[in-house]
């Protein structure tokens, strides 16, 4: 059980029992598993947002590596590719 459902348990338990005590630990351990969550889910989104830039620049270095140390500059004569001398 996750401590969440321990919180909600808890709060419940303490709501039938009149103790007040223990309606407020489990709001308390509800607001700490809320907290928890609220950070993975921040590192969670770091992570694929670094792992979007990363993608991005890859894209990038393969679209100069694809276009070669010129950089898909053609002859200026023709206007043909320079590897494409048929």
């Amino acid at each position: 059980m996750d401590d969440k459902m321990k919180g909600k348990a808890k709060e419940a338990w303490g709501a039938l029992s009149g103790d007040e005590a223990s309606k407020e630990e489990g709001r308390a351990q509800q607001r700490k598993a809320d907290a928890e969550e609220e950070a993975a889910q921040r590192e969670r989104t770091s992570r694929a947002k670094k792992e979007a830039k990363e993608a991005e620049r890859e894209r990038d270095r393969q679209k100069v590596k694809d276009k070669g140390l010129l950089g898909g500059v053609t002859e200026p004569l023709t206007g043909r590719d320079r590897d494409s001398r048929s």
